[in-house]
């Protein structure tokens, strides 16, 4: 068992691969009553186009099949379902699906072993028919239709759908009504033995336990042992230019909400994780210091009344795309997006202020640290960095190597006009 220990923050990660190309990792949290566990596997809604292992053919699977898994990896061929038994324990358990990655996981005090069981049981144990799959299609369909009725999320899609022209981020994670009725028994088994083998999977736990025992706990409730062979995933080339430099849409808010995309051609495959760490840490930077609350410019649009409360600034990057996208509420988002611009400029033509960088880098650092108090934040953080390649230990790492020199760097490269894309919604 490989043990990382980290200390800036004073943790231990103890990591393990198993014959059956299972990785674990465990953060040992002494004297913290509550324990949490995520098993996830590296297969998000952009992974539809693939060669399974051992085939030579490659396989189109519609839209929305990660997510329609997740749904229905719960029901259990007696007739239960394993999200009740989970809550009967006491456990407040739950899934995800993202782009890259499906996760099931459960936060408790008590039963942990018991609900360890439950969860490794029906993540194991795929029960899907002609009936619990044509059932599944209305449920998913009216979570589709809501979705398409959040002004939140169809603001992002379409700054997403501005920025990309074929990478398939620019597909719902649900999918559509259209595709999810394409999806049969077949289609979910056939994806499942394909990603949901231990080698494509990843546990992470944190709270009070012994690392060694947890493991062999881990290894007794596993049942696919055999070897699995290597997806190949398929992917579209993106060119580096946008789509579109703007899209309106008008829906039922009391006030515009818009999304500002930068997108990056940042190769994330051919990086070093160091690499992307450090880029990382930069923007995070550079948001802040040109639009965060600290902002001159934050300051200035607020009493302007050009924007109301903070704007939300993300960095949002995998093996397979990277943008920045700046989501906020104004009544003249195109004004704000002008003197944004307008910074940006300004900020390129000069030397980083040292005092602000270095205020707003000692903020991120300790969030960074922050995130260690937590079991749940632990667990989430590992799994996602995990995904892309990273050990989230780097970040505390890398801290200090992000220097105002470097940063300035990221600015020119990144912060560029010509990749930026606004997204609107209105009355």
């Amino acid at each position: 068992m490989q043990i990382i220990e980290n200390s800036k923050v004073k943790e231990k990660l103890y990591v393990e691969k198993l014959e059956d190309g299972l990785t674990v990792m465990i953060m040992p949290k002494a004297n913290i009553q509550k324990k949490y566990m995520i098993w996830a596997t590296n297969f998000g809604s952009i992974d539809n186009k693939f060669i399974a292992p051992n085939e030579k053919e490659e396989t189109s699977i519609p839209d929305g099949v990660a997510h329609f898994l997740e749904h229905k990896m719960f029901e259990q061929e007696n007739g239960t379902n394993s999200l009740d038994t989970l809550t009967a324990l006491g456990v407040n358990a739950n899934a995800y699906t993202s782009t890259d990655q499906t996760c099931y996981l459960f936060e408790c005090t008590d039963n942990f072993y018991p609900a360890m069981d439950e969860l490794m049981n029906y993540v194991q144990n795929p029960y899907f028919t002609d009936q619990n799959v044509e059932k599944e299609k209305g449920i998913i369909g009216q979570e589709i239709k809501m979705y398409e009725d959040y002004p939140s999320w169809e603001v992002y899609m379409n700054a997403i759908r501005c920025m990309y022209k074929n990478n398939p981020i620019t597909i719902d994670i649900a999918g559509s009504i259209e595709s999810i009725n394409k999806i049969n028994k077949e289609v979910l088994y056939k994806c499942y033995n394909t990603f949901y083998h231990p080698s494509n999977m990843v546990m992470c736990f944190a709270g009070d336990f012994n690392p060694e025992d947890l493991i062999e706990e881990v290894k007794k409730r596993l049942k696919n042992t055999e070897k699995h062979g290597e997806i190949k995933r398929i992917y579209p080339e993106e060119p580096e230019e946008i789509v579109q430099k703007e899209v309106t849409k008008q829906m039922e808010v009391s006030m515009p909400i818009f999304v500002i995309g930068i997108k990056d051609s940042f190769d994330n495959k051919n990086c070093s994780s160091d690499a992307i760490v450090k880029k990382h840490i930069a923007i995070e930077i550079l948001l802040n210091m040109l639009i965060g609350k600290s902002s001159e410019l934050y300051k200035d649009l607020y009493e302007k009344e050009l924007i109301t409360g903070e704007p939300y600034l993300e960095y949002e990057f995998s093996k397979q795309y990277a943008h920045i996208a700046i989501t906020g509420q104004s009544n003249n988002p195109k004004k704000v997006l002008e003197e944004l611009q307008e910074e940006i400029k300004n900020i390129k033509s000069k030397e980083l202020n040292t005092d602000h960088f270095q205020r707003i880098k000692k903020t991120i650092f300790g969030n960074y640290v922050k995130e260690y108090d937590d079991v749940a934040s632990i667990c989430r953080m590992f799994i996602a960095d995990y995904m892309k390649g990273i050990n989230s230990f780097e970040y505390i790492e890398n801290y200090k190597q992000v220097t105002p020199e470097y940063t300035k760097q990221v600015l020119e490269e990144v912060f560029n006009e010509e990749k930026t894309v606004l997204s609107i919604i209105k009355k």
